[in-house]
């Protein structure tokens, strides 16, 4: 088994491979274990690269396409992810293609006919589109410089995103044994990183692994109290006028959240899969074109959407998994400008999450994976030190306080817990473990209702026993011991709550439990004056050339239907309302220009440029 690698690697090929970085790319150096991952794969040889979103994978793979005699076959799971990646390509001046069922078999065959001609570069396949017997016999006519296999994490059967049909990916190895080989992924812990090496016949492959940190996106998890009175207050403040993803479990709240923030002004669509296909199409194409619009969507949107100005993403439900909430999070900031990744959630969350698993048809090894991925996740969301600290330690790297989550800006306050849980525990159990916990909480407050006096609970010792928290303090004491175990969910219809076996040495007293005071507002905080991150990424930029140079962006991109970040992102907007370059070659200077994107668009954005002198 080969060695991890993290360093910069040999000097070998890297010149050319430098070369076609800043003349294509445009850029002037390499990031990371970049240059030493496109010489491996030149070379020959086989990688599994894990890098976070916005890292930098697709370089790894589309450079050694470049450099390497043949066409490179990009394997992407969605037709949305394959269009972006082609579109800027284009731009690019590359010759690069995706094979998917939004076309018609004419446009196919034209594809196809080009790639047996040698005219391609890389052509971008759905798995179910490469194993096919067909497609296999065209791989046999041509020369393949290369396979990439995209959003590898899809192979794993312990991942948040399993994919059946790339378990057959292997085969390539099979057929095509003398082609190198490149996985990559954002999303992958150590049981799943060791499955994708198994399952893709990877085990000799050199493996990548650089931070998973996303340095500029802000973690923040609230308690949830009225969700879309909190999420509007998060849009309307600092989002104000950006584009952002807003995350919900079911088709019914995208709607109704879409709705409700439509009629407040937010310029909001609802995404799922239980709409109309051209309505989505539609929604999707507004959201890549169009700025400062709010995409409210199931978890099926986003995984193939390159759009790098999603400014935030925000969850008014509990994901499955951390792998889950780092892959959607991970939509929010790819640019590398300051995001928030925002999280509200609350106790429905976690009894839902929990009955979900064990009412599963899951076997229970897979009922066993599948509660440790819930068990930390909530520990991420009760954390009581820094979120991203807990985060990395997840995805098994060590890390320092971050300084720029909820957690490390606003310490907030701990509190001694060990007697009101005390409390609530002993309800539980003198209730006989057979209520849930709204009835628990009527015991504790000494609320008569019938059904405590029914049952005698108003004679309980506990009863009234629990008046220094309020209903809402007494709920989220609830949530913390069942997101830390010392309470579960019984399994049944009425959600009824019993007391575990590790609460016995806090109900006896040996133990203390400190727990961090909920958050449940957001301030109203101008983020564009107070954020330094902020602040340091628009730099000494004049705000209406900005905007200038977007409506000439914007123009360019409608009058050839493609997004506007593929022709250029906005911090390549920034760079040229900073510099003001005064002829063409100034422009080569700044990052993102490269030789092909200067001749198509230089005169253009000079022009405006001109205005402004």
């Amino acid at each position: 088994m080969s060695a991890i690698v993290s360093g910069d690697g040999t000097q070998a090929a890297i010149d050319p491979a430098l070369e076609i970085l800043r003349r294509v790319y445009g850029h002037d150096a390499f990031r990371g274990p970049q240059a030493a991952i496109i010489d491996h794969v030149v070379k020959g040889g086989d990688a599994l690269v894990l890098m976070p979103t916005g890292g930098g994978k697709s370089v790894c793979y589309q450079i050694p396409a470049l450099l390497r005699d043949g066409v490179a076959i990009i394997v992407s799971p969605l037709i949305a992810l394959m269009q972006d990646q082609v579109a800027a390509l284009q731009q690019m001046g590359v010759a690069a293609e995706c094979l998917n069922s939004a076309l018609s078999l004419d446009e196919m065959r034209v594809i196809e006919n080009r790639m047996r001609q040698g005219k391609l570069k890389l052509l971008y396949v759905a798995p179910e589109r490469l194993l096919t017997p067909f497609f296999l016999n065209l791989l046999r006519q041509v020369r393949i410089a290369l396979f990439a296999i995209d959003e590898a994490h899809c192979v794993s059967q312990w991942g948040h995103d399993f994919r059946p049909e790339y378990i057959q990916l292997s085969a390539l190895h099979e057929q095509f044994p003398a082609v190198p080989r490149i996985a990559l992924t954002a999303t992958a812990d150590r049981e799943t990183r060791a499955e994708i090496r198994e399952r893709l016949a990877l085990e000799d492959a050199e493996v990548y692994l650089t931070s998973f940190d996303r340095p500029n996106i802000r973690y923040r998890v609230v308690e949830r109290n009225d969700a879309k009175k909190q999420l509007l207050a998060l849009i309307e403040g600092e989002q104000k006028g950006e584009a952002g993803i807003v995350y919900c479990q079911s088709r019914k709240r995208v709607d109704e959240v879409a709705a409700w923030l439509s009629a407040r002004g937010i310029p909001a669509l609802p995404y799922h899969a239980g709409m109309d296909q051209a309505q989505r199409a539609r929604n999707q194409h507004r959201f890549l074109n169009e700025d400062g619009i709010v995409m409210v969507a199931t978890i099926a949107f986003g995984m193939g959407i390159d759009k790098p100005d999603v400014r935030f993403v925000a969850h008014l439900d509990l994901p499955s998994s951390i792998e889950a909430y780092y892959q959607e999070t991970g939509r929010a900031g790819r640019d590398g400008a300051p995001a928030e990744a925002w999280l509200a959630f609350g106790l429905q969350d976690v009894v839902l999450l929990r009955r979900r698993i064990e009412e599963s048809d899951l076997t229970e090894q897979r009922k066993v994976v599948s509660r440790r991925k819930l068990d930390a996740l909530l520990a991420f969301c009760e954390a009581t030190d820094c979120r991203r600290m807990a985060l990395l330690r997840y995805l098994g790297e060590d890390s320092q306080p971050c300084g720029n989550c909820d957690i490390c800006l606003e310490p907030g306050e701990t509190w001694d817990a060990t007697l009101p849980a005390q409390k609530l525990l002993s309800a539980c159990w003198r209730t006989g473990q057979r209520f849930g916990v709204a009835h628990v909480i009527d015991v504790l407050k000494g609320n008569a209702t019938e059904k405590v006096t029914r049952f005698g609970h108003d004679q309980l010792p506990v009863f009234g026993l629990g008046s220094e928290l309020d209903v809402q303090g007494w709920k989220s004491l609830a949530r913390q011991l069942l997101s830390l175990g010392y309470l579960f969910v019984q399994n049944d219809e009425f959600n009824t709550l019993g007391v575990a076996e590790q609460a016995r040495p806090l109900l006896k007293g040996e133990t203390q439990l400190m727990l961090r005071r909920p958050t449940v507002s957001l301030g109203r905080r101008d983020r564009r004056r107070k954020d330094p991150l902020l602040a340091a990424s628009l730099g000494d930029v004049d705000a209406k050339l900005f905007e200038a140079l977007r409506a000439r962006r914007r123009d360019l991109a409608s009058a050839q239907k493609v997004p506007p970040y593929v022709i250029f992102h906005d911090a390549t907007l920034r760079e040229i309302a900073q510099r003001r370059p005064q002829d063409l070659d100034a422009f080569l200077a700044i990052p993102g220009i490269g030789e092909r994107k200067l001749k198509r668009y230089g005169a253009d954005f000079l022009e405006v440029l001109a205005a402004y002198r």
